[in-house]
């Protein structure tokens, strides 16, 4: 059993910050990718922002500049510093984790709202 829990979601004003965590636990044998994803309300779920173990990173043209992703290997746990937010932003901010055995796992999200 793989467990992904994520954190750090809110109601911020346009403009501000937000940090999101997430950490992975249980029957992992080493994390591959971790990704961000984000879907807002009728529309379909959309990748934000992806870091290797190595830490090769990729983002979404519309989060290039404001959102920095990270993680820490040791501690199975990626985290997305959220800057310059507008209400475009708003959705359930999922994490997802692709192990090298375990497969590909997915957290409950973590709602973000931005709204003055």
């Amino acid at each position: 059993q793989v467990q992904v829990v994520e954190s750090g979601g809110g109601l911020v004003q346009p403009g501000g910050s937000l940090r999101l965590s997430c950490t992975a636990s249980g029957s992992l044998s080493g994390i591959n990718v971790m990704d961000w994803y984000r879907q807002a309300p009728g529309k379909q779920r959309e990748l934000v922002a992806s870091i290797t173990r190595a830490g090769s990173t990729k983002y979404a043209d519309f989060v290039k500049g404001r959102f920095t992703i990270s993680r820490d290997n040791a501690e199975n746990a990626m985290f997305l510093q959220m800057n310059s937010l507008t209400p475009e932003d708003t959705a359930v901010y999922y994490c997802h984790v692709i192990g090298y055995i375990s497969g590909t796992h997915w957290g409950q999200g973590t709602q973000v709202t931005v709204s003055s």
